[in-house]
């Protein structure tokens, strides 16, 4: 068997993640948090919107992990998120990370936004 690996180019995959933070790029970040094209942030949850509008127009699909468990986020976030243009899906913040992680590789625009473990 022979084991490509894979070039993220200028993307940065999550790397790990533990109770409150996730690695990317070597570097412990605190959750919550927001990965996108070009540049990793702190997130303020789901009370902050704007930085998730911000990516309208960047990417195709943003993956909203809601900690250790998946979990509903507010009805008017999705509404304003999905009216603004971005696909959203939700899931626990393991299977974003992972999602995040598979598309990326296929040179998918994707974002996602983090709740901590």
């Amino acid at each position: 068997m022979r084991l490509t690996e894979i070039d993220f180019g200028a993307a940065r995959p999550i790397e790990g993640y533990g109770p409150g933070f996730f690695r990317i790029g070597g570097e412990a970040h605190d959750a919550p948090l927001l990965v996108a094209p070009g540049h990793v942030a702190s997130w303020g949850g789901f009370d902050d919107p704007g930085p998730l509008l911000q990516l309208a127009g960047q990417i195709d699909v943003l993956f909203i992990g809601t900690g250790g468990e998946i979990a509903p986020i507010p009805p008017a976030l999705r509404t304003r998120l999905e009216d603004a243009g971005l696909g959203v899906e939700i899931m626990a913040s393991a299977p974003a990370c992972r999602t995040y992680n598979v598309l990326l590789s296929e040179g998918r625009r994707v974002a996602v936004a983090l709740i901590g473990v």
